[in-house]
């Protein structure tokens, strides 16, 4: 019996999860979605396109491979809809492609109003949230009284949906801010439709029959390890478990299915949001790394914090999902520089620590930096195979292995499927 693979972000989100997936796809016969919702922006480029996912797995381009949105993710169906739209226009029969789990949750009009109302009143001490209505809707499912995909085929969804924004309208109540629901309700029971387009499955026993066929499949996470519930820079988190874990829980795999873990990170870090981010670049450097590496936010277009690679963050991350492969993309982007620097240690309350303490909100943590010298000037994009990677590239990834004990197996050098370098057998 085959297992799973799980592919996850080992940052704070925006690794580039999706352009590996796609390139990954081709040896998978299932891609499944485990967590989180439209707050995701899986960015693709091929056939000089540039396509961003936010709700349906990044395997939908590859015509023989079947997508799956699992138990763990929450839907909005008037972004959906206009994602189905979308690919429905670049001739992909996404009914055919593509299912939704039953138990997967639904965003109603009145989260979003919720999330927007309750970031407005924070303040100076807002989260960072991307106003899409997750934080709510995860809040109603652990609360009990969630709606879910199975329900909208129920004699009495309709009832339950106004009880349940009857419930909403109150707790607005609490916050000074105005909203028109009129709107938001006709998009949404429009968008309905269209969503039961696509066929609704009972997903765990889908998963689980697929694996005992032996059929590979591939789990899909989505933000990131940093942005995890319970181990991430909390609060300044998302909804969900971002981590190995959360594909046992948003799929309904075993744990003794999961097979390997493959971990995304930059060869840099960037971050959307509130919260803290010991490497953060406020000066020149980190201005260039953004605007070379293109870094606004997939979904809400935010310019992203940029600062230099965290080792102690990145061991963590390793740690606590079992990454078994890592997969480092953007190298390209720092091909402008002459020097590559790497936090590979803190000062914090005046020691020198390799791990992730539990406050790094703390003004008395520090990185500490390792110099390398760069490969500034060569333009890796056009590079195809391992004997092209330049000397400098070389001893960075040779460097971050034996810190991380862990393989880099695929090295990205572009945004395009084909600007990816392979070197491993991965793809067995």
């Amino acid at each position: 019996m085959k297992g799973t693979d799980v592919l996850l972000g080992l940052q704070w989100g925006d690794e580039g999860k999706g352009k590996v997936v796609d390139v990954l796809t081709p040896s998978y016969d299932v891609i499944a979605r485990f967590q989180g919702g439209p707050n995701a922006g899986h960015t693709l480029e091929f056939n000089d396109i540039k396509h961003v996912l936010h709700t349906i797995p990044s395997g939908i381009f590859r015509k023989n491979t079947m997508n799956l949105i699992g138990n763990g993710v929450v839907i909005d169906p008037v972004i959906f809809k206009k994602e189905i739209d979308s690919l429905k226009g670049f001739g992909i029969d996404v009914s055919r492609l593509l299912l939704i789990s039953k138990k997967a949750h639904l965003i109603l009009p009145t989260h979003r109003i919720l999330d927007a109302a309750s970031e407005q009143a924070k303040g100076k001490k807002k989260i960072g949230s991307t106003l899409k209505g997750i934080g709510p809707t995860y809040m109603d499912k652990t609360g009990r009284n969630g709606l879910r995909i199975g329900d909208l085929y129920t004699a009495n969804f309709q009832d339950r949906y106004d009880a349940l924004v009857e419930k909403h309208k109150s707790m607005l109540t609490r916050f000074d801010f105005e909203y028109d629901l009129d709107q938001y309700e006709k998009d949404w029971f429009d968008a309905i439709e269209s969503l039961k387009e696509i066929p609704a499955v009972d997903s765990e026993h889908y998963i689980n029959n697929a694996i005992k066929a032996g059929k590979k499949v591939l789990a899909e996470g989505a933000q990131g390890t940093m942005l995890d519930i319970d181990f991430g820079s909390y609060p300044f988190v998302t909804s969900s478990n971002t981590i190995t874990a959360g594909t046992c829980t948003g799929l309904g795999i075993a744990p003794n299915r999961i097979n390997d873990v493959i971990g995304i990170f930059k060869a840099y870090c960037t971050r959307v949001g509130s919260g803290p981010f010991p490497t953060e670049l406020h000066d020149d450097t980190g201005e260039e790394m953004r605007q070379e590496g293109q870094e606004f936010g997939a979904t809400t277009g935010r310019p992203r914090r940029c600062g230099w690679i965290d080792l102690p963050a990145l061991k963590y991350a390793i740690m606590i999902n079992g990454v078994t492969k890592l997969s480092m993309m953007k190298a390209d982007v720092l091909s402008i520089f002459d020097t590559i620097k790497v936090c590979t240690h803190y000062t914090y309350q005046g020691e020198t620590i390799d791990y992730l303490p539990y406050d790094i909100e703390d003004e008395s943590l520090m990185p500490v930096y390792k110099e390398i010298p760069g490969w500034k000037g060569i333009d890796l994009t056009g590079l195809t195979d391992v004997a092209e990677i330049p000397a400098n590239l070389n001893n960075y990834i040779e460097f971050l292995e034996h810190e991380l004990e862990t393989p880099i197996t695929i090295v990205s050098v572009g945004p395009n499927r084909k600007q990816t370098i392979i070197r491993d057998k991965v793809l067995n």
